[in-house]
């Protein structure tokens, strides 16, 4: 069950606007991931629109039937397998010739039956940061560079622990999974904290983890990081993207994640979801309305915000690509 209101995109636009403006062609789209990481991808049969190209799995949303409902459909269509369990993801729209492609993806957490290609189309699984297959429909390339994000974003918290311990609690957590770290330590000196981010990506790099740090460009160069986390007043002030490898903002509503968008931001935070210690008496935007702002992003939203690892479930439920931690994940918490 998922809590995604994606029946409601529907292409909405007065008698006017029609005229101009393409059709909107509304696709669900399967992003079918099995343990070991890998995901399902199909060729297109020869009797269809871009034969021989490869693509995720899906079809076209019909008439009176919901996005979840048309996924089920072409899983058993075009795959023969029967769908347990899918999450909302993102939602992309592509110009093609003539119309605009409006893609729902979701994905597949559960199945039962085995992936073949009912329609004579080739399967196959795929690692997404090394897919063999090609030509793939332009479409999907954003989507596999997503599905690269690891799903929890663990936030340092130096000021709590002291470096020197926190350092010891990293090493564990990166022992126990973590792959994509945010360095952000408000009050930190600025020399303290150049020292603190080169200490935190050597050691995250060791592990192949990804470290973005926050708000500040030249201090992510100094220290040998991954990218930037920017908030979401700077967010809407940027004229072009940050010129680095990965970026991500912090976003409070529709405005900033559609900024974040615009600028094609690696992925996004969402905040707050629920109360937190830290801001008290603020309730959070609770998980009915991140479902909404999330499940219309084109972006990998994280859910921030009282948050902890028994979250991640229900974040994803309701349209999360993962959930983001300010503590919790350095108290020796179990990754699923």
């Amino acid at each position: 069950m998922s809590f995604c209101s994606r029946d409601r995109l529907t292409s909405t636009s007065n008698p006017m606007s029609m005229i101009a403006t393409p059709p909107v062609v509304n696709v669900a789209v399967a992003v079918v991931q099995r343990d070991d990481g890998r995901v399902l991808l199909a060729e297109r049969a020869h009797d269809k629109e871009y034969a021989g190209y490869w693509e995720f799995p899906g079809g076209k949303v019909e008439a009176g039937e919901r996005p979840e409902q048309a996924l089920a459909r072409e899983l058993h269509e075009e795959l023969g397998v029967e769908l347990d369990a899918a999450y909302p993801w993102v939602t992309c729209e592509y110009a093609y010739p003539g119309k605009i492609v409006r893609l729902h993806f979701y994905r597949v957490r559960g199945w039962h039956g085995t992936p073949h290609g009912r329609e004579g189309q080739r399967v196959s699984w795929e690692d997404p940061s090394a897919v063999t297959v090609g030509p793939l429909l332009p479409a999907n390339d954003k989507v596999l560079r997503a599905l690269n994000v690891p799903p929890i974003y663990a936030i340092t918290s130096a000021r709590r622990y002291g470096v020197a311990e926190f350092i010891v609690r990293l090493k564990a957590a990166l022992e126990r999974g973590v792959r994509l770290i945010q360095v952000r330590e408000p009050e930190m000196p600025p020399e303290q904290l150049v020292q603190f981010a080169q200490r935190v990506v050597t050691l995250a790099h060791q592990y192949d983890a990804i470290v973005l740090v926050n708000g500040d460009e030249t201090l992510a160069r100094r220290s040998g990081a991954d990218g930037v986390h920017l908030a979401g007043r700077r967010l809407m002030t940027l004229s072009q993207p940050p010129a680095m490898r990965l970026w991500a903002a912090s976003c409070h509503d529709a405005d900033e994640l559609a900024r974040a968008a615009e600028l094609h931001a690696d992925f996004v935070v969402l905040s707050p979801v629920l109360p937190t210690a830290t801001h008290p008496g603020v309730s959070g935007i609770g998980w009915e309305k991140f479902a909404v702002l999330a499940c219309n992003s084109s972006l990998p939203v994280f859910a921030l915000g009282g948050m902890r690892l028994d979250h991640l479930d229900t974040a994803m439920r309701h349209g999360a690509h993962g959930i983001a931690l300010l503590s919790g994940i350095w108290d020796g918490g179990v990754l699923s």
